[in-house]
């Protein structure tokens, strides 16, 4: 059986997850990219062929024309909608291109949610060169957000406290990405947490989630992941409600939310598993072969009613971060190790010798720690001296 991967540059989730998942299940795997040559840089023995992938047509026009594809898979944020689109097209199992579509425009979230009577964010969009005083004309509360309309990664998400702020930073953000539209939104006040779901369309299973420690402002840099094996079931109900009126509810999906005062808002909707490696900690601390079991969804089969996932384990995930532009001039190897009962892989996501720019997003990230073990304190513990003992340089 053959399976197309869209995929823009090589992430850890595929290369560590979904490939080696491909080829436990004895799928051949072609990989259609923008970025060939990144791809096979990483040593992967799956066909690596050259696409422009966002656009839909391009990629059913290279399916078309080379084998016959069994299944239409990707991770990405920024491809959920075309690879939707494409499995449609071949009559293939996948997701409803709108959900998709619904999840990456945060501005087309809002407003589906609101007319759905769900949930009502205030919140105003700005197209692409269009004067950014129409945002005042939303009368947003102060502090609001501004950000890109279908941004990662914490890019260009900015609070301001007044119109004049707000004004500032949205022509900032125009000049350096004049083609992204953007959204402006009320501060959503709040813990951030997160909701890992798997679903095939008829049965949902809840994963679990994280709890996630956020840098200070000016930015939103996420710096740390706790697991939790089950948040309230009030807040899940109320997280579940809102996917639901989103329409998800196949393959993985990633979903951001705050807590404030009993209440369940959401930030974003990745519709796809997890990142930045806790996907990789997810799967060990709960036991089970998550990436099979989103592939398998792919192919159509039906998850088991009862996944037997672990509910002991603890986990955490903890970043090495950047604090200034510059050289990298130490950092630890990648390492694996056992302390006090708690396994850790340490992976650096810079070279030593690399210089960067400060980008104040999850681009500052010099590497990651995932901490896995069934004792929370003794986590937090290992975790802790590992970042006391190791040392991050920057010239």
């Amino acid at each position: 059986m053959r399976m197309y991967l869209l995929a823009l540059n090589p992430t850890d989730s595929v290369t560590e997850g979904f490939l080696p998942a491909a080829a436990h299940l004895g799928l051949d795997v072609t990989i259609l990219t923008d970025q060939p040559e990144a791809h096979r840089k990483t040593g992967t023995e799956a066909e690596v062929l050259e696409c422009d992938v966002r656009d839909f047509r391009a990629v059913i026009t290279r399916i078309a024309t080379h084998h016959p594809a069994d299944a239409v898979f990707t991770n990405s944020d920024h491809l959920q909608t075309q690879a939707a689109l494409v499995a449609d097209y071949f009559g293939l199992p996948g997701k409803d291109w709108r959900a998709a579509l619904r999840t990456k425009n945060k501005a087309e979230m809002r407003r589906h949610l609101a007319a759905a009577g769900v949930d009502r964010v205030r919140s105003a969009e700005l197209a692409p060169g269009e004067d950014p005083a129409a945002l005042l004309a939303a009368d947003l509360p102060f502090p609001c957000v501004v950000k890109p309309r279908e941004g990662v990664a914490s890019e260009d998400v900015r609070p301001a406290d007044s119109p004049e702020e707000l004004l500032a930073l949205a022509q900032d953000i125009q000049r350096r990405r004049p083609e992204a539209a953007l959204v402006a939104e009320e501060f959503l006040a709040g813990e951030l947490c997160t909701l890992e779901t798997l679903g095939d369309g008829r049965v949902r299973h809840v994963l679990g989630g994280f709890r996630t420690t956020v840098s200070a402002p000016p930015a939103f840099i996420e710096e740390r992941h706790d697991y939790v094996h089950a948040h309230p079931e009030s807040i899940t109900a109320q997280i579940l409600a809102q996917l639901d009126a989103l329409g998800v509810g196949f393959g993985a999906c990633h979903t951001e939310f705050v807590v404030h005062e009993g209440r369940a808002r959401l930030i974003e909707v990745n519709y796809r598993v997890i990142g930045d490696q806790c996907d990789l900690l997810l799967a060990q601390v709960l036991g089970i072969p998550l990436f099979e079991l989103v592939l398998r969804t792919h192919l159509g089969e039906p998850l088991p009613a009862d996944l037997d996932v672990r509910t002991d384990g603890a986990g955490r995930v903890e970043y090495a971060l950047a604090d200034r532009a510059g050289t990298l001039t130490a950092a630890p190897a990648a390492t694996d190790r056992v302390t006090d009962c708690v396994r850790l892989a340490y992976r650096p996501l810079r070279p030593v010798g690399a210089d960067h720019p400060h980008h104040r997003t999850n681009r500052d990230y010099l590497g990651v720690l995932r901490a896995t073990g069934t004792d929370r304190s003794a986590v937090d513990r290992a975790v802790d001296g590992f970042f006391a003992a190791e040392r991050w340089e920057i010239a």
